[in-house]
């Protein structure tokens, strides 16, 4: 496998993508006014095969984990393997464990492709895309699942992009409340009582407790300030069709980096209550996810 990185350079940015490892970015970075390179996302390091080493990755055909061993639609029950070691769900989808074609369809643009029929066993067939796009002040990013089995199926979408950690650095989002857990991400209950440093509403810092948690109720706007570098990146989902009603934020105890996933369903929405946010596609029906990432002096 040739695990090479293919560059696309345009509006004062540099955006590294790895088809053959998931279709996954290895590096998204923006030039400051001293001429340097500032990673936005952190970069991969060109070596590892680990996913969860990569600058970011799409989610599809679902996001995060599904539990009890497979789900059941339509009165038929679905087994799921999992799929990452030390794993004990399926996770994230298929779609980063597959290799995808890259085109190039414009100057400040670059595709990629996947047909996936059963990876690994799953229920699902379908075909998906991602577009990138570079634009003057940030990234157009999109991606698209069309389901082509014959029986319809859940779906969910997501994004998975690793921001680099600085100690004043701070995120925030309107969001309603999240989704507690025990032992491990799945879901328990859901409350509106956010503790002070897991409030996305008045912002949390980079550094604080454990989360592993999606959060109901995002207004589909983030914001993510670096002091340190006088920058601050904005996310938007403007499309209220390809919108992410959830996110997600994962702020381990240490590590260079934490994760703002915008998502279509919370964790293990198969076996929650009206199964929030997935989306049944009958064959040829289609789900989206539009962001733009906006970056701004602060």
């Amino acid at each position: 496998m040739n695990d090479s990185i293919v560059w696309l350079r345009h509006a004062g940015q540099e955006l590294g993508l790895v088809p053959s490892l998931g279709g996954a970015v290895a590096a998204w970075r923006c030039a400051r006014p001293d001429g340097s390179l500032l990673d936005l996302w952190r970069p991969w390091d060109g070596q590892t095969a680990d996913l969860y080493q990569l600058a970011s990755f799409a989610m599809l055909p679902w996001s995060n984990r599904i539990s009890q061993g497979g789900f059941a639609q339509d009165g038929h029950w679905h087994a799921m393997q999992t799929n990452r070691a030390g794993e004990p769900y399926p996770i994230h989808g298929d779609g980063w464990l597959q290799a995808w074609t890259l085109t190039q369809p414009a100057d400040d643009q670059l595709r990629l492709a996947l047909r996936s029929q059963h990876f690994g066993g799953n229920p699902y067939d379908y075909a998906a895309t991602q577009t990138f796009r570079l634009v003057p002040g940030g990234l157009d990013q999109s991606v698209e699942v069309q389901h082509l089995g014959a029986a319809p199926l859940p779906y969910g979408l997501g994004l998975h992009p690793w921001f680099p950690r600085t100690p004043a650095m701070r995120v925030q989002a309107g969001v309603d409340g999240v989704w507690l857990s025990g032992d491990d991400p799945i879901p328990t209950g859901y409350t509106r009582d956010l503790p002070a440093d897991w409030d996305l509403n008045t912002g949390i810092p980079a550094h604080g407790s454990f989360i592993d948690n999606g959060y109901g109720g995002w207004q589909g706007q983030a914001r993510i300030d670096w002091p340190e570098h006088g920058l601050r990146l904005t996310l938007t989902t403007p499309d209220p069709a390809a919108s992410a009603p959830c996110c997600l934020v994962y702020r381990p105890g240490h590590g260079p980096a934490l994760c703002f996933e915008p998502i279509t369903h919370p964790i293990d929405a198969f076996h929650l209550p009206g199964r929030p946010g997935l989306r049944v596609l009958a064959q040829g029906e289609t789900l989206r996810l539009h962001v733009q990432w906006r970056l701004e002096d602060a």
